[in-house]
């Protein structure tokens, strides 16, 4: 999904380009873009013998509908744990942490 929002379109072959070393098969790439046409996050362009894929959802819209559930319920369903967890292992900062407060307190502003 990273390179088909970077690319706008792309067919599988450029797909697979984009990946790192080690690569996966071609097949591989082919196999899990049609898996993301059915489950409606990807559609294509039939071009004959290929297929030119285009998301069809956000990278936003994306993490909201997998990423944040998973966290949330692996966190019991506290966004303030999934925070907690990674300030006591030092993988977010101090300089991090307020920048969401910051980003909090704009959005609680809009409204």
């Amino acid at each position: 999904m990273q390179i088909i929002w970077q690319k706008g379109k792309a067919f599988a072959k450029e797909v697979w380009e984009e990946h790192e070393i080690p690569k996966p098969h071609i097949n591989t790439v082919s196999t899990v873009m049609r898996k993301l046409v059915d489950k409606g996050y990807l559609a294509y362009e039939d071009f004959g013998s290929t297929y030119r894929y285009y998301p069809l959802i956000s990278k936003e819209e994306y993490t909201r509908q997998i990423l944040g559930p998973k966290l949330a319920n692996f966190f019991d369903d506290s966004y303030k744990n999934v925070v907690a967890f990674f300030a006591k292992e030092e993988q977010i900062s101090e300089k991090d942490l307020r920048e969401i407060i910051e980003m909090i307190e704009k959005k609680k502003g809009k409204k």
